[in-house]
């Protein structure tokens, strides 16, 4: 039987209450016409009762037998919904006509319901803190607050969480725009070191180019050794380049400045000390003697440095050598500016600037022509006129070059000497 509404519920209590009275009334009626029926009899003599009092009487034991139906059907009703009409009752009493009726749950559901939220709310540990809010709210109040305060937490979870996205997405686009120019310029770098050092090994015009190359980079990275040497290196160059005895020592004196502050950044750096060195023996040819043994003794502290930093590198040898064959050279006059400079000489022999250059040949065999001119001077001067004569045929046999004229030019002399 399906639950009645509230106006199914008055109609049924409105009803029992019509079916009742009706019930008292017809039953007294009867009763009383009964009653009268029987007094009239007696004064009559027992004759009975006419046509009409008859009809009358059927009437009403038809009508009391409808009503008898109508008190079974109540009862059936109320044994099915105990405590109905008092329920209805009351809400009959407290419904007024501008109020509009309020959907129920049924008793089991409601029950059901009460059980699962208690659960949940001893689950959460909030089971207090709920009882106490909504105590004093309907169940419409609770059910808004409780939306209210969803979308409420939502709305600043989503707000914070946006914030968030938001400064990271911020950081994520800085980092990769530093990131991205930093790459830049390390490309950047990285191809002008490139060309710089393709110039470098290339004729004498080329090396001018890279001079200006590098120079006009002097103010974006004068902090980065990788470059500050190479510009010495450049100076270099523009050193061997020039003619003008004055232009060759004005770029010596900045390429060594420049080379110095390489190695003040980077004391590791083998480029630094080399550069530096070679720079050093342009110097000491120009100035007094003072400054010629001073910049002999610095070439000989950074080559020495360089070859403790990097090995098996041919050319660093190659200067060794070279420095150690011109210490033999020094004049009488020389090594005394130098003892009274440094306490004492040059210690250097011809067979340590010998094996100086075999180490080069060791190191990279075919090194260079002019490797192979120091090697038959040494042999030479030892009086082993075959290795000489043998490491000439070896310098004769590289190819000539411009940039090498002041090289053939010796060559073709220790030939002539060989000869005789």
């Amino acid at each position: 039987m399906a639950p009645l509404g509230g106006e199914g519920k008055a109609l049924v209590l409105g009803l029992c209450a019509g079916v009742a009275a009706a019930g008292l009334t017809l039953a007294a009626a009867a009763a009383w016409y009964g009653r009268r029926r029987g007094r009239e009899g007696v004064r009559r003599g027992g004759s009975g009762v006419g046509a009409g009092g008859a009809d009358v009487a059927d009437k009403l034991d038809a009508l009391l037998r409808s009503l008898e139906e109508l008190r079974s059907e109540v009862r059936s009703l109320r044994e099915s919904a105990p405590g109905l009409g008092e329920r209805g009752g009351r809400e009959v009493a407290q419904a007024g006509p501008a109020r509009s009726p309020r959907k129920r749950s049924s008793p089991g559901l409601s029950a059901s319901r009460k059980r699962k939220k208690s659960e949940r709310e001893s689950e959460d540990g909030g089971a207090e803190a709920a009882a106490v809010g909504q105590g004093s709210l309907s169940s419409e109040e609770v059910e808004s607050e409780r939306g209210y305060i969803t979308a409420h937490t939502d709305t600043e979870e989503e707000s914070e969480e946006d914030k968030l996205k938001h400064c990271t997405l911020n950081s994520a686009f800085e980092t990769s725009g530093k990131d991205a120019h930093e790459v830049i310029q390390a490309n950047e770098f990285d191809l002008l070191m490139q060309k710089a050092d393709k110039l470098h090994d290339s004729l004498m015009v080329e090396k001018s180019e890279g001079f200006q190359l590098l120079l006009e980079k002097k103010d974006k990275f004068w902090d980065n050794v990788e470059f500050l040497w190479r510009l010495a290196r450049a100076y270099s160059d523009m050193h061997d380049i020039s003619s003008d005895v004055e232009d060759k020592k004005n770029y010596a004196m900045i390429g060594k400045e420049l080379a110095l502050d390489a190695v003040n950044l980077d004391p590791q750096n083998a480029d630094s000390h080399m550069w530096l060195a070679i720079i050093c023996g342009h110097l000491s040819g120009y100035g007094s003697i003072q400054s010629k043994i001073k910049d002999g003794f610095l070439f000989k502290e950074h080559v020495d440095k360089a070859i403790e930093l990097r090995q098996q590198d041919p050319k660093l040898h190659y200067l060794l050598g070279r420095w150690c064959y011109a210490a033999t050279q020094l004049s009488w006059l020389e090594r005394k500016v130098a003892t009274a400079l440094f306490g004492e000489p040059p210690n250097s022999t011809i067979q340590d600037a010998l094996e100086c250059f075999l180490k080069v040949e060791e190191i990279h065999p075919r090194y260079s022509k002019a490797n192979c001119i120091y090697l038959t001077k040494c042999y030479k001067e030892l009086g082993q006129n075959t290795n000489a004569q043998m490491w000439c045929d070896m310098a004769v046999s590289f190819p000539d070059t411009v940039e090498e004229q002041e090289t053939q030019e010796e060559l073709e002399n220790l030939l002539s000497d060989l000869k005789q």
